[in-house]
């Protein structure tokens, strides 16, 4: 089992650089992408079958430290699922045919599924969650796996980049021909100087650091793409160490 933990350890970590390296060059391939991740996918399941066997069939045969490797592991396999999941979105925007599926939807049921899956996160850091939702808003022509990305980007940066204990407030009502959607927390926020980048495919902003939240860099890039599609318009304002306020406009169904 400790020869096995440390192969695992290994494989891991390799696989997990090697991507963030590849995060510093600026034009990939789609189809490099396309081929590295499907690649990937395989063994990346395999490692979490082995790691989840080992992990809840055997703990009482591994030793403390052993089980500690073993959930790095786990947690570095989820950042590589995420990561690749990105990857292959982020190869498939300037596929015309990306977003050509769309159905009327709405997007308060989306969203208040986003919500119930997100709900033991939100516990964990003891956040405060108010929503403001108007009644009977209008329906949306959009793909809902799509409008998920952007519900989910949203709705995790508030929570993953806010402090223990702070507030997120949601406001989702119609304004005009549009659907509004305000998100705000109470978070560590962004710096002045970076926000100008913060849209931009692999940003992260520097004072992220400080707090060793994982991440890739790519949601905010890839929502905002999907948001201009659906010809809307996304925009946020952020104080450092004060929070974050992200909103966007989207048609309604014509």
């Amino acid at each position: 089992i400790c020869f096995l933990t440390i192969v695992l350890f290994i494989l891991a970590f390799s696989i997990v650089n090697s991507f963030e390296n590849l995060l510093s060059v600026s034009r990939l391939k789609s189809e490099f992408i396309e081929i590295v991740s499907h690649s990937l996918r395989t063994p990346l399941t395999n490692l979490n079958w082995t790691i989840d066997f080992f992990l809840t069939k055997n703990p009482n045969k591994i030793e403390k430290e052993q089980i500690e490797q073993l959930r790095f592991l786990k947690e570095n396999s989820k950042r590589m699922e995420d990561l690749i999941s990105k990857l292959l979105i982020v190869s498939r925007l300037e596929d015309p045919t990306f977003f050509q599926s769309k159905e009327e939807i709405s997007i308060e049921e989306i969203l208040n599924e986003i919500i119930q899956k997100a709900k033991d996160k939100i516990e964990k850091l003891k956040l405060n969650l108010e929503l403001k939702i108007q009644k009977d808003l209008p329906k949306i022509f959009a793909n809902p796996f799509y409008l998920k990305i952007v519900l989910e980007s949203l709705l995790d940066n508030a929570i993953c980049y806010n402090k223990e204990s702070g507030k997120i407030e949601i406001e989702l009502e119609k304004k005009g021909k549009n659907i509004y959607f305000e998100i705000k927390d109470t978070g560590v926020g962004i710096p002045k100087e970076d926000q100008k980048y913060i849209f931009q495919k692999f940003f992260r902003s520097e004072n992220i650091a400080k707090f060793q939240i994982p991440g890739t860099g790519l949601s905010l890039f890839i929502t905002k793409k999907i948001i201009e599609n659906l010809g809307g318009k996304i925009g946020f304002e952020s104080i450092e160490n004060k929070g974050s306020r992200f909103w966007f406009l989207i048609p309604t169904k014509k």
